[in-house]
């Protein structure tokens, strides 16, 4: 089960709500500013929908314009100690709520794979890896059993969802 999230039963009501279309045109607006302020607030030690879903704050630069981006996601940990620092990789999911276009960030890692990942208050320096054919797909199932409302996603939009693997670098 997620961190901070105790009940089954608030889990299923939370990933019913977020497989939502209304879900899908609003939480890209207010869930990544909120979380932005409070990381920003609390020096980077929390992140509000990592309550829900494990999650970091990306640092990459533009595909387009070069300038340094920060973006909160949620992520996968993988590894003997799913993520913790010094150990395992994460996988992100380019899902953009379900929405019809690849979320900017993942353009801007495939552009500039070398990034930081602020992970339970340690910046991390990581490489990233767009995810194909058998290896996404086990991804892929990992992910679904991860997070069910993917598939919800998934099905709504035409684009095939980006699956990045990062991996900590040398610093």
């Amino acid at each position: 089960m997620a961190p901070g999230i105790r009940s089954r039963a608030v889990v299923r009501s939370v990933q019913r709500v977020s497989s939502t279309r209304a879900f899908a045109r609003v939480a890209p607006h207010l869930i990544p500013a909120l979380d932005r302020a409070v990381h920003r607030l609390t020096r980077g030690k929390v992140l509000l929908s990592a309550q829900l879903l494990p999650g970091i704050v990306l640092t990459v630069r533009g595909a387009r314009s070069g300038l340094e981006r920060r973006t909160p996601l949620a992520c996968m940990p993988e590894g003997p100690e799913k993520g913790a620092a010094g150990t395992g990789s994460w996988i992100l999911v380019g899902s953009n709520f379900g929405r019809a276009d690849h979320p900017a960030w993942t353009a801007n890692l495939l552009a500039h794979p070398d990034a930081v990942i602020s992970w339970q208050g340690e910046d991390i320096p990581v490489t990233a890896r767009l995810l194909e054919g058998e290896e996404r797909d086990a991804a892929w199932k990992a992910v679904l059993a991860f997070w069910p409302p993917y598939a919800t996603y998934q099905a709504r939009i035409d684009r095939e969802i980006r699956l990045l693997r990062i991996v900590r670098r040398s610093a």
